[in-house]
């Protein structure tokens, strides 16, 4: 590994952290992990590996990066407010990220040293996992995935809050409206009793007068 390695890897098991504070959605929300995981998948993803068990490692990988994208973006706090949606997160979150991108630079620390290299190779070997190209695309798809469904699964519920406060909004707008309708209605009606029974009040009046008359 090298330095660069080292900061995107470090930049990565430590961006939730951010969101540790409650913030508004925007756009540096989902570009830069998404930004972070392109990098490395285009620097170190050369292909697809085939070969014997190399495809169902790769897809292992991937799926329970899936996984804890998945169950990351439930655990993350996402509220509608006045006119925007906040996120932020929680610690069962925070701790699933740390998890699981913690593994992935302990696992590429450890494959670097020659012990663990010896048993990779073994362990290789013994399941039939053809190349060291394989547990390299593993690993960076599982990294790939936990991001794209984690971000998903936040814009998804950002997207069902934001609808849900718009079509709130406008049928309290509609209330509004309605219920103002209503008490002009009532009023117009008022005003017209009112003068109707001044009418018959001084059509009574005048007709007293006459009589006395």
């Amino acid at each position: 590994m090298n330095t660069t390695d080292w900061i995107v890897d470090i930049a990565l098991l430590l961006i939730v952290f951010r969101q540790l504070r409650e913030e508004r959605i925007s756009k540096a929300t989902f570009i830069i992990p998404i930004a972070m995981v392109t990098w490395a998948a285009s620097n170190y993803l050369h292909g697809i590996p085939t070969a014997g068990n190399d495809l169902a490692l790769v897809a292992l990988f991937t799926g329970i990066g899936a996984v804890f994208g998945l169950f990351g973006g439930l655990l993350t706090r996402v509220r509608a407010r006045q006119d925007h949606v906040t996120v932020k997160a929680t610690a069962g979150a925070a701790a699933l990220w740390v998890i699981s991108m913690g593994f992935r630079l302990g696992f590429a620390v450890w494959s670097s040293h020659p012990s663990g290299a010896a048993h990779l190779t073994s362990f290789s070997v013994a399941h039939d996992i053809t190349s060291g190209q394989a547990w390299v695309t593993a690993l960076i798809l599982m990294a790939l995935g936990e991001v794209i469904v984690r971000l998903g699964t936040i814009a998804v519920r950002a997207w069902a809050l934001s609808s849900h406060g718009a079509g709130t909004g406008a049928g309290a707008g509609a209330g509004a409206r309605s219920q103002s309708g209503v008490l002009a209605q009532g009023g117009t009606l008022a005003q017209g009793r009112t003068l109707a029974q001044r009418q018959a009040e001084d059509r009574e009046f005048a007709m007293e007068m006459v009589s006395r008359v």
